[in-house]
């Protein structure tokens, strides 16, 4: 069996669970998603224990591999429902700036040093927003305020798949270390060069 596969998923009160028709649906305070399992695997709901299992038909390497990813996948929307999901990106450098669209709250605007400002549009059940954080650079003492976009969702994939979208615009270069990183992303800086006589 496989040893994450094989434990089963505790879901709390107030998160409702219908599992039929190859489908898995949750609802709770965050939101509601879906999950299309492998037609292998065998998802079952307690309904009196409150906690969702996971069966495989036989040891293939493909399904114990689908056994262990199926139930991480429901762990995953459980904590999407009841907690949400939140990714902080912050934005260095001078004159780079980002900032909701005033028409579309779910678009942000990023002015990275281009001629032209490159908009990213959030996916339907992600909220993005923009406020001012502290963030210490590396081999720096004091700390600045910057400005940070912080991606929320139920869905873990696409919130990290949107962070990633806005990090991909401009990520940080090792020099001066501008650009867009996560708020816990180490970048690795490089020396520049050295003027020689």
């Amino acid at each position: 069996m496989s040893r994450i596969g094989k434990q089963p998923v505790a879901v709390p009160a107030g998160v409702n669970v219908t599992v039929g028709s190859g489908k898995v649906s949750m609802k709770g305070p965050k939101g509601e998603l879906h999950l299309t399992p492998h037609n292998r695997m065998k998802v079952a709901f307690d309904n009196g224990t409150r906690q969702v299992t996971v069966t495989r038909p036989d040891d293939d390497r493909l399904s114990r591999s689908l056994h262990g990813l199926t139930r991480t996948l429901i762990a995953n929307m459980v904590e999407g429902v009841t907690k949400g999901y939140e990714r902080k990106l912050v934005v260095i450098g001078l004159g780079y700036k980002a900032e909701i669209d005033k028409k579309d709250k779910r678009k942000v605007i990023l002015k990275l040093g281009y001629a032209n400002e490159i908009a990213c549009t959030a996916p339907e059940g992600v909220t993005v927003e923009v406020t001012q954080m502290e963030y210490r650079m590396e081999g720096k003492k004091e700390v600045d305020k910057v400005t940070a976009v912080v991606v929320k969702g139920a869905d873990k994939h696409k919130v990290g798949q949107f962070a990633a979208d806005v990090r991909a615009a401009q990520p940080s270069e090792p020099y001066q270390g501008k650009g867009i990183r996560y708020d816990d992303e180490k970048v690795r800086r490089k020396e520049g060069k050295s003027k020689t006589s």
